[in-house]
């Protein structure tokens, strides 16, 4: 009996712990548009990547301003010297041992270097202005992945709410079927077709599923999420997804594109950046000049001074006292430093050709940007025009299969059709209805990819 009780209780624990987990497996969390994006900008390990770079550019851009300042550095030196040696205080020989103490400050500034400074500077800033908008560039591709992505969740997520409603249909028109058969109304192939149509909605069913469930992954992993989490996807108002602009003028896109895309912006800002460049080589043609200043003073127990015992009127030497020597040998020096190339084997002219090199480079580069940009967008307008026309046309033919299968539907039942044309015009029904699907989300994707072009915001 205590056995009984134990074995009874175990089972209730072992219930209720089963329960907890799969109401933790079936906790999801909603995930609408907007917080995939902001998740997404926010966890993104390229975009981090991109803010590092630009947080790096940043500090060269204020290391550049400081190199334009004096620098100041101090070198205090200490020696014990045995043996022969000089003494500092007289620069004569001596064969005594001498502590010998001195320290120098010294500072230059850089007057004139053949403006590099000041070049490298506004170089140093484009470059950071071209960082910016490296990161304007990685958020907008990936804001327009993310939305890609989430529309094709939406697409999957009708494709099996179809694909089931077609497996109820033949459910219903297999017992249908089985029955007839089963009085002698309809043949064994009859049966065999019912069955046949059912299998093949399971599989379509199958596809969808699976399909849905990679897009879910791909989306979760633009947000940085663990791929075991459960989520759900929020569904949009289906009624402003109808009110879609189908209708641009390629032309007037190109123009608003050129100047608000960040892939032509991010070209254009480095192909400045190397004009700038070769500015800062051709400086090293020019003479420096350079104002220098130094401070300094020294102490040696070497230099003494005579006294005259008075007790005994003996000759007796001391050693100055440290800051008295300190204050008597200080020094100072203030000047000018002019240094002018005259032959350095050819290092600045080589410099000079590369920066133009890489200026023309740079100008390819942007002319590339701005050239791919107008075909992609001319490209993106005949794909939204296509889709919508497409969208028309698929309509129409569900529309025209739906009424089709209805009749049939009704035809079939009293035994006026047979299961081949029943199964074809559900199997017609069932491809209609998914092409509609793909059609409708096609026309909503390819009008986002023209707001990602024209700048505006992404949403649904």
């Amino acid at each position: 009996m205590k056995l009984k009780l134990l074995s009874l209780k175990a089972t209730l624990i072992c219930t209720i712990i089963l329960a907890a987990f799969g109401f933790n497996a079936g906790a999801q969390e909603v995930i609408g548009l907007q917080k995939a994006v902001d998740l997404a900008l926010e966890r993104n390990l390229t975009i981090k990547q991109a803010q590092f770079t630009e947080a790096i550019t940043a500090e060269d851009v204020k290391q550049s301003k400081n190199n334009q300042l004096p620098n100041l550095s101090v070198s205090p030196q200490t020696s014990f010297n045995f043996g022969r040696n000089i003494d500092p205080s007289t620069n004569q020989f001596s064969n005594q041992r001498i502590l010998a103490v001195n320290g120098n400050f010294t500072s230059q500034v850089t007057l004139f270097q053949g403006g590099q400074l000041r070049n490298t500077v506004i170089q140093n800033k484009l470059l950071l202005d071209a960082d910016k908008t490296n990161v304007a560039k990685v958020k907008n591709d990936l804001i327009l992945n993310v939305v890609t992505t989430y529309l094709l969740v939406l697409t999957n997520q009708d494709l099996v709410t179809a694909a089931q409603q077609q497996i109820d249909i033949s459910k219903i028109a297999l017992d249908r079927a089985q029955k007839n058969f089963d009085v002698g109304n309809q043949t064994l192939a009859d049966l065999s077709q019912a069955k046949a149509q059912l299998s093949t909605n399971e599989l379509n069913y199958t596809n969808a599923a699976n399909q849905l469930e990679q897009s879910l992954l791909t989306l979760k992993q633009y947000m940085e999420m663990d791929p075991a989490t459960g989520i759900k996807v929020e569904r949009p108002d289906i009624s402003k997804l109808k009110d879609v602009k189908v209708l641009y003028d390629a032309q007037d896109v190109v123009k608003t594109a050129l100047a608000v895309n960040p892939d032509v912006l991010l070209a254009e800002q480095r192909q400045k950046a190397a004009a700038q460049g070769i500015k800062i080589a051709q400086g090293g043609y020019y003479p420096s000049v350079v104002l220098f200043g130094a401070a300094g003073s020294y102490f040696s127990d070497a230099k003494n001074t005579a006294f005259t015992d008075p007790a005994t009127g003996s000759i007796h030497f001391r050693s100055n006292p440290f800051f008295t020597q300190l204050s008597d040998n200080f020094n100072q020096a203030l000047g000018l430093s002019l240094q002018i190339p005259i032959f350095n084997r050819f290092t600045t002219r080589t410099a000079v050709r590369k920066a133009k090199l890489q200026n023309q480079n740079a100008e390819v580069t942007a002319q590339l940007a701005r050239n791919n940009l107008s075909k992609i967008i001319y490209q993106a307008v005949w794909d939204l025009q296509a889709a919508d026309k497409r969208f028309q046309s698929a309509t129409q033919t569900y529309n025209a299969n739906k009424a089709a299968f209805n009749t049939i539907s009704q035809r079939y039942t009293v035994g006026l059709v047979n299961s081949l044309d029943y199964n074809t015009s559900q199997t017609n029904l069932n491809k209609s209805q998914f092409d509609m699907i793909e059609a409708q989300y096609q026309v909503i994707f390819r009008s986002k990819v023209i707001d990602y072009y024209l700048g505006n915001p992404i949403t649904l």
